[in-house]
């Protein structure tokens, strides 16, 4: 019974060493005492295995290596599985919002790229989609734009997951959704 920690252990250090780590933002914070102000620092990381799983954390410390270490064992703790279509984009677009932080993200045909700036580049780079069009809008603090990233692709679903929920098959959904374009465009079509 010794053995399996053991091994856990090993295939716990081999999966954090294929993790990606980007580090989003590194500010300088100051604490006012009796004495002046004391200098700390704080960062923001996102982790992801390029592969559908991606965390993000933030850490504050004294010094900047000690604050990326707690934000990045923080990221790491937090991660979350998002479905992937193709393993290289979004299955469907959606909006997500935390504070005034606003943010819009779109499903893209292959070699679109990802087209998204600052924070939301890093997720997406972490979790390993392609092809996806975002947008930021409001507020453009790094913490607010990634927890509404990470509102958004949390309430995304899969046709497989779609599928689970309704106890049907996931090509009934397909054929459900294909019936109702092909009545949508012959409703345009007549009238």
């Amino acid at each position: 019974m010794a053995q399996a920690p053991a091994r856990r252990g090993r295939r716990d250090s081999r999966e954090e060493s294929d993790l990606l780590e980007r580090l989003v933002s590194i500010n300088r914070v100051a604490k006012v005492v009796k004495g002046g102000r004391r200098f700390g620092f704080a960062a923001i990381v996102v982790v992801g295995d390029g592969n559908g799983r991606v965390g993000h954390g933030s850490g504050k410390a004294r010094e900047v290596p000690e604050a990326i270490r707690k934000a990045t064992d923080q990221a790491k703790t937090t991660m979350v599985r998002i479905p992937l279509r193709e393993g290289r984009t979004l299955h469907h677009d959606m909006r997500g919002r935390f504070g005034a932080g606003r943010v819009i993200l779109r499903a893209a045909p292959a070699g679109t790229g990802v087209i998204a700036g600052g924070p939301l580049r890093a997720i997406f780079e972490c979790l390993g989609v392609q092809d996806v069009v975002s947008k930021s809008v409001g507020s453009s603090n790094p913490h607010n734009m990634i927890k509404a990233a990470f509102d958004a692709l949390t309430k995304t679903s899969s046709p497989r997951g779609v599928a689970s929920r309704r106890g049907v098959k996931v090509s009934q959904i397909t054929a459900q959704r294909a019936n109702s374009e092909d009545t949508a465009s012959r409703e345009s079509a007549n009238g």
